[in-house]
């Protein structure tokens, strides 16, 4: 009989917390679960944000807070399932981020503290009570932690990189018509 230590308790608690919240918050975007406003809602909000195309972005938000929080709840993927949420989260800190670092302020405490809990999660691996470890790791092997984060690290730098310029050629024009006037 196989004795679970309290390390694999606490990935499992620490798994089920991290991955249920992400998990809602993407069923508010793709369903309007929760209080949500759904795809066109959300699309909607994403474009005036500065994520083009706003549906779509909803759509990729989405399905990395749903998919990556299912998934790191159920311990299945987990270095995927990690990096995914960690790169959604990450494009929301960046919205946050103008807003400062506390949450009450608006700024991106909350977010940020997400996809650093979904970044350790992937890189320590999901612990004993697990489908991973049930699965015999098939989804979990070491190379793909680097694989999964520096993929997941180059894209999230793209997306918000094209974001911050759509926003600062917004800015240019608008100053640029106030100056026509």
């Amino acid at each position: 009989m196989t004795c679970y230590d309290r390390r694999d308790l606490g990935l499992l608690l620490l798994r089920l917390g991290t991955g249920g919240v992400l998990a809602a918050h993407g069923t508010q975007k793709l369903f309007g679960w929760f209080g949500g406003h759904g795809l066109e809602g959300t699309g909607q909000w994403m474009e005036s944000i500065g994520y083009a195309p706003g549906k779509a972005s909803a759509v990729a938000a989405g399905l990395a807070e749903t998919g990556g929080g299912a998934l790191l709840a159920l311990g299945l993927a987990t270095p995927a399932a990690g990096a995914a949420a960690a790169g959604a989260m990450s494009g929301a800190a960046a919205v946050h981020a103008p807003a400062g670092f506390f949450a009450q302020e608006g700024g991106y405490e909350y977010a940020a503290s997400l996809a650093l809990a979904a970044t350790g999660l992937a890189v320590t691996g999901p612990g004993r009570l697990s489908l991973d470890h049930a699965l015999g790791h098939v989804f979990d092997r070491g190379w793909m932690v680097p694989v999964a984060l520096g993929t997941t690290a180059a894209v999230t730098t793209l997306v918000v990189g094209l974001r911050n310029k759509r926003l600062r050629e917004k800015a240019e024009g608008e100053q640029e018509a106030l100056f026509a006037e």
